[in-house]
């Protein structure tokens, strides 16, 4: 798995009028997926279409449990983090998930660094 650089990908997102933030939220949700070996878990294309058919009431819920699962593999780890799921939740619903992308992408690469 490699780091994503997180300027490139929000420059992206405007650049593309947000069809760059739905790849890039499959694939945040594909990496969590590969760094918690759980592939019990819906991929992220799953997960995208759960947030259409939902009309974005997904994408809240999405946004919480990603927090938590970044934050259990963190403690795994032993490295220090917060619990940033309700700030994820918080940014989801006044709908900043840009914000959320770009905070759960550096704690990826965080995690990405702390395999290599």
């Amino acid at each position: 798995m490699r780091k994503k650089d997180i300027v490139t990908s929000v420059i992206l997102c405007f650049i593309t009028c947000g069809i760059y933030a739905v790849i890039w939220f499959v694939n945040i949700t594909d990496d969590v997926i590969r760094l918690r070996g759980d592939s019990s878990m819906p991929t992220g294309i799953t997960c995208f279409l759960l947030v259409l058919l939902t009309c974005g009431l997904y994408g809240i819920y999405w946004s919480y449990r990603m927090g938590s699962l970044l934050y259990q593999e963190n403690q795994e780890r032993g490295m220090t983090m917060g619990d940033n799921s309700i700030i994820y939740l918080i940014l989801s619903i006044l709908k900043l998930d840009i914000i959320n992308y770009v905070l759960m992408q550096d704690n990826i690469n965080k995690l990405v660094d702390d395999e290599g």
